[in-house]
């Protein structure tokens, strides 16, 4: 079955009223999914693969028969956005879903499990912990979804995923996403048979890179003449926790409106943080990698690597806040010496086959 909107609920129609067309991974990866068959999509960020995989799963979930789908992600930023985008298309069908995160209520989370929601969204380590006080039924699961899966199958993560597999019924169908997953298809061969690959490299989006040479003790007073461009909103990313605690200190002292999402802040303050800088109340968003992956800002213009990544992996991931879904944005890299620099041109070469619209400017 191909995808098109005949072929999706008719329910759906108000949700999608916003969708031009379908991408290349939404199109690619609904006839494997909607088949019931393992499927591997590799596809740029912004490119909706989210919705590649919602397409063909929700409509086969029996409402109201409890625990069908669990989509497992890596941290509870991209957790809370998928369930707002899995509430958007469940909810029309009647089904439900829940929020299974680390740091908020265990036992309020309990409470939701006992309602029998079809649909859970869930972080990997509070996942495990449930599964194994026997509240979360891995033998009611049928599809299981990892979702920016080269950052699940880490160490650290793979140890709590592992063993939530391991417990699903053998005949579950096993969904995998990612931007930068393209060589870990034998490893996901170990747990998924006839696993069908996806590979998108394709990306329309019209994003410019630029890198800007800075002495070091200056970057904070670029970012602060950044700050001043009219109707600047920037995601400023640092690589290291102490630097960004000290520009943002900096920063508002200089009547800046700069805010860090440091990993020491709850979450009520952070999702606080994030929806005042979609509003335009904060100008510089500042943050490390852990907000690379997941963080969807509608109209992003600009992301600012005040620090060059360590690996192409973080550069593709941060600078996929911006550009989402054909649009246009700006990337500014910070470089203080030849090292940086050619770091930033590495990047750019081994990433420009996805960066097909954008521009690569040096500015002095």
């Amino acid at each position: 079955m191909m995808l098109t909107k005949n072929n999706l609920p008719k329910v759906w129609a108000e949700s999608l009223e916003h969708l031009q067309d379908f991408t290349a991974v939404q199109t690619e990866s609904f006839p494997p999914i909607s088949q019931g068959k393992n499927v591997l999509a590799t596809s740029p960020t912004g490119t909706g693969k989210t919705f590649a995989y919602l397409f063909p799963l929700l409509p086969k979930i029996k409402k109201g028969h409890g625990q069908q789908l669990l989509i497992l992600a890596p941290n509870s930023e991209l957790a809370g956005q998928i369930l707002e985008v899995v509430k958007n298309l469940a909810i029309p069908l009647g089904l439900s879903a829940n929020l299974i995160i680390s740091g908020a209520s265990i036992k309020r989370q309990i409470e939701r499990i006992k309602k029998a929601p079809e649909i859970l969204v869930a972080t990997p380590g509070r996942a495990l912990e449930l599964v194994k006080d026997k509240k979360l039924k891995m033998t009611a699961i049928n599809t299981i979804v990892l979702d920016e899966v080269d950052n699940l199958i880490e160490d650290s993560q793979w140890r709590f995923v592992k063993p939530i597999i391991t417990r699903t019924p053998k005949d579950y169908q096993f969904v995998a996403v990612s931007a930068t997953a393209h060589d870990i298809f034998d490893k996901m061969s170990d747990f998924a048979t006839n696993l069908v690959e996806v590979n998108i490299t394709e990306n329309k989006s019209q994003v410019a890179h630029f890198f800007v040479k800075v002495e070091n003790r200056r970057k904070i007073d670029f970012l602060r003449q950044l700050a001043h461009l009219p109707d600047m909103r920037g995601l400023v990313f640092f690589n290291r926790l102490e630097d960004l605690g000290n520009a943002e200190q900096k920063l508002q002292y200089q009547d800046i409106a700069a805010h860090s999402l440091a990993s020491d802040i709850s979450g009520r303050f952070r999702k606080e943080l994030i929806e005042r800088f979609k509003n335009g109340q904060i100008t510089l968003l500042l943050a490390t990698d852990i907000a690379a992956r997941g963080l969807d800002i509608d109209d992003l213009d600009y992301v600012i690597n005040f620090d060059i990544p360590v690996n192409i992996e973080s550069y593709t991931h941060r600078t996929g806040r911006t550009g989402r879904m054909g649009k246009k944005g700006t990337v500014i890299n910070i470089v203080t010496n030849t090292f940086d620099e050619k770091d930033v041109k590495k990047y750019h070469k081994q990433t420009e086959k996805m960066l097909k619209a954008g521009q690569f400017i040096e500015k002095k």
